[in-house]
C-alpha cells in the first residue's frame, strides 16, 4: 500500500510540473511588461515568431562588431554644424555636367542676374526660353545653338554675337525685336538657321552667305525693308519663310537652290514674268523649287502663266 501511495504522489507531482509554466519565465514576463509597444486589434501579435523579447535570442548582437567594420564611417554630425569634407580618391576626377552658362570673361557686362542663373547649357546648346530677358545675355564662346524664345528682347546689337564664331542656329521666336544692327548676323560665317518669327521687324537684317533657313514670318516687314537683290548671294538658302508680313511684291532674284518659299498672307498683287523663271531660257527647269505658298494674297495667279513654265509644281494660291 505504501508503494502505491508513493507512486500516486510522484505521478501527481509530475503532472503539476508539466502543466505549470516555469517560474523563471513567469517572473521574466512580469519584470518586462510590453505595455510600451503599440498594439493593433487587427494583428495577432502573440503568434509572431520574431518579437522584441525574442530578438536577442534569434540574432546574436554581440557578433556585429566582428562582421562589420565601422572605422571608416564619417563621424557623427551634431545639429547646427557643418558636415566635414568628404574624402576624395587620389587620381580620380569626377566630371561635372555643364548645366548652366558660367561667365568667364571679366569684362562682360552683368546687368541683372548672370547668365548661369538664367540660361541652361547642354553641351554647346544654350536654352534661354521664357526667362524675361530684355537683351541677349553674354554667351559661352563655344555656343553652337541658341534658343532665346518667348522673352522681351527688343533689339539685336552687333556685339551680342561678335565673339561667337561657331553659331549654327539662332532662334529668337516670339520676342519684341524691332531693330537689328546691320552687322549683327552678317559676321557669323557658320550660321545656318536664323529664326526671327513673331517679332516686330519692319526690315530684314543682312545675312551671311552660309544661311540655309530664314524664318521671319509674323513680323511687319514691308517690301521697302528688303534690300534689292538681298538673296542673290545666298547660294545655300533653301527655306525662305516670310508669311504674315506686309510685302507687296515677291523679292527677286531668288537663289537657284531655293526649295521652299512661303509668302502667304501678305499684300502681293502682281508678279514679274522672270520672278521664278528665265524668260529667255525655256529649256531650263527649276527642279528644287517645289513649295511656293502665295495663298491669302490679293493676286490672281492665272494672269501670270509665263512665270511658272520652269517650275515642277504650280504655286499654291488663287487661280480665278
Amino acid at each position: 500500500m505504501q508503494s502505491v501511495a508513493l507512486l500516486g504522489v510522484t505521478t501527481l507531482a509530475l503532472v503539476l510540473a508539466w502543466a505549470a509554466p516555469p517560474k523563471e519565465e513567469g517572473e521574466k514576463k512580469e519584470e518586462k511588461p510590453r505595455a510600451d509597444i503599440a498594439t493593433d486589434d487587427n494583428l495577432d501579435l502573440p503568434n509572431y515568431d520574431l518579437s522584441l523579447d525574442s530578438y536577442g535570442e534569434i540574432i546574436d548582437l554581440s557578433l556585429y562588431e566582428e562582421l562589420y567594420d565601422y572605422s571608416d564611417l564619417a563621424p557623427k554630425i551634431e545639429v547646427g554644424t557643418l558636415a566635414p569634407p568628404t574624402k576624395r580618391l587620389e587620381g580620380v576626377v569626377t566630371p561635372i555636367p555643364a548645366l548652366c552658362c558660367w561667365l568667364t570673361a571679366p569684362s562682360l557686362p552683368a546687368p541683372g542676374l548672370p547668365t548661369c542663373l538664367v540660361c541652361v547649357c547642354l553641351g554647346t546648346s544654350v536654352y534661354c526660353d521664357d526667362a524675361e530677358l530684355e537683351q541677349i545675355p553674354p554667351l559661352p564662346l563655344e555656343t553652337t545653338y541658341l534658343y532665346a524664345r518667348f522673352n522681351r528682347i527688343s533689339r539685336i546689337r552687333a556685339s551680342d554675337f561678335a565673339r561667337l564664331k561657331k553659331l549654327k542656329r539662332i532662334d529668337l521666336t516670339s520676342n519684341f525685336i524691332s531693330w537689328v544692327d546691320e552687322a549683327s548676323f552678317r559676321q557669323l560665317s557658320t550660321l545656318q538657321e536664323l529664326i526671327l518669327a513673331e517679332n516686330r521687324l519692319t526690315a530684314l537684317p543682312a545675312l551671311p552667305g552660309s544661311v540655309v533657313r530664314l524664318d521671319a514670318r509674323r513680323n511687319r516687314i514691308q517690301s521697302s525693308g528688303v534690300r534689292p537683290e538681298a538673296f542673290r548671294e545666298l547660294k545655300k538658302l533653301q527655306f525662305l519663310h516670310l508669311s504674315d508680313n506686309k510685302l507687296d511684291c515677291i523679292p527677286v532674284p531668288l537663289p537657284e537652290g531655293l526649295r521652299s518659299l512661303h509668302l502667304q498672307n501678305n499684300n502681293i498683287r502682281t508678279m514679274h514674268k522672270d520672278t521664278f523663271c528665265d524668260s529667255q531660257d525655256h529649256g531650263h527647269i527649276r527642279w528644287a523649287l517645289e513649295d511656293i505658298r502665295l495663298d491669302r494674297n490679293p493676286i490672281n495667279l492665272s494672269l501670270f502663266p509665263d512665270a511658272y513654265f520652269c517650275l515642277p509644281r504650280l504655286p499654291t494660291g488663287h487661280f480665278y
